[in-house]
C-alpha cells in the first residue's frame, strides 16, 4: 500500500499566526486606524460661598468664678449678721445697766384748769372762731434723768373737729421736778362742714381732745441721746362756753350758762414716727 502523508498533531492544533498588527498607545489596531482619544473632562469644583463674619465665642465662665462671687457674698451676709446681733446684744446690756442704775420712768403730762371761753359758728357761711385756755403739767418722777422737748404744737379737737391750735416754747424737764406751762389755743374763721357746724350749735357741752406733737430727748450726765417724734393725747375732757354766737340775722344771741368744769385728762405718750404712732 502506498505512503499517505498524516499531518501531524502539532501542525494541527498549532495554526501559523497571524502577522501582528500595530500598537498604538498600548491597543492593538490589528491593522486598522486607532481612536481619537476621549478627552476627560475636569472635575466640577463646588461654589465657594462668600465669607461669613462669625465672631468668635466667649469662653464659658469658669464655675471657680462664681463659687468664689457666691462665697464672697455669703461671708458678707455672715459678717453683717454677727455684726447686727453684736450690737443689739451690746444695747441690750447697755440698757440693762442703765435701768439697774437709774430705774428710768416715763415723764406724765396732765391739762388742768381748762376754759372755753368763745366758741362762734357761722351759720350762713360755716366758718368757725374758738378760744380756750387751759394748763399743762409735766412732771418728771426721775432722780437723775433729764428730758428736753422741742417746740411743742397744741390742737384741740371735738369729735374730730379742730376747734383751734397753738404752741408752746422748747423747755427741758429737770429731774424729780414738775412744770407747769399755760397754753391758749384760738382759731378764726375756719372752714367746717356744715354737719358739724350744726352740731357745734346744738351742743351745750363739748367732748375735747388735746393732741401735743413734739420731739424729745433723754440726758443722763454728759450722754444725750438723739430726739424722737412723740405724740401726748389727752381725753376725758369736757367743756362748755358761757355763749355760743351764732352769726346768722337773728333778734338776739343764745345765751348759754356754762355747765360745770369735768377735767379727768388721761394723757397718753407715744412714739410717732412717719404717720404712725406707737
Amino acid at each position: 500500500m502506498g505512503d499517505r502523508a498524516y499531518a501531524t498533531s502539532g501542525s494541527a492544533q498549532n495554526p501559523l499566526p497571524t502577522p501582528p498588527g500595530r500598537t498604538v498607545n498600548g491597543a492593538a489596531t490589528n491593522g486598522t486606524a486607532a481612536p481619537k482619544p476621549i478627552p476627560a473632562v475636569p472635575p466640577r469644583v463646588p461654589a465657594v460661598p462668600p465669607y461669613q463674619y462669625r465672631p468668635k465665642p466667649y469662653p464659658p465662665p469658669s464655675r471657680s468664678r462664681y463659687r468664689s462671687r457666691r462665697n464672697w457674698c455669703c461671708t458678707c451676709c455672715l459678717w453683717f449678721t454677727l455684726i447686727l446681733i453684736g450690737l443689739v446684744f451690746l444695747a441690750a446690756i447697755a440698757a440693762g445697766v442703765l435701768y439697774v442704775l437709774y430705774h428710768p420712768r416715763k415723764p406724765t403730762f396732765n391739762v388742768t384748769s381748762l376754759r372755753l371761753t368763745s366758741l362762734n359758728v357761722s351759720s350762713s357761711s360755716d366758718l368757725l372762731s374758738a378760744r380756750l385756755n387751759f394748763t399743762v403739767t409735766a412732771r418728771n418722777p426721775n432722780q437723775k434723768i433729764f428730758f428736753s422737748y422741742g417746740d411743742v404744737s397744741i390742737s384741740a379737737y371735738s369729735n374730730s373737729v379742730d376747734l383751734a391750735d397753738g404752741s408752746i416754747p422748747a423747755f427741758l424737764l429737770d429731774p424729780n421736778n414738775v412744770t407747769i406751762i399755760p397754753v391758749s389755743l384760738s382759731s378764726s374763721g375756719r372752714s367746717v362742714d356744715p354737719s358739724e357746724a350744726t352740731d357745734l350749735m346744738k351742743r351745750k357741752s363739748y367732748p375735747l381732745e388735746i393732741v401735743l406733737d413734739t420731739k424729745a430727748g433723754v440726758k443722763i450726765g454728759r450722754l444725750r441721746s438723739f430726739k424722737i417724734a412723740i405724740r401726748v393725747s389727752c381725753t376725758g375732757i369736757s367743756a362748755g362756753v358761757s355763749k355760743v354766737v351764732s352769726m346768722a340775722p337773728s333778734p338776739s344771741p343764745k345765751l348759754l350758762p356754762p355747765p360745770p368744769p369735768s377735767i379727768d385728762a388721761k394723757c397718753k405718750p407715744k412714739i410717732k414716727i412717719l404717720s404712725w404712732t406707737f
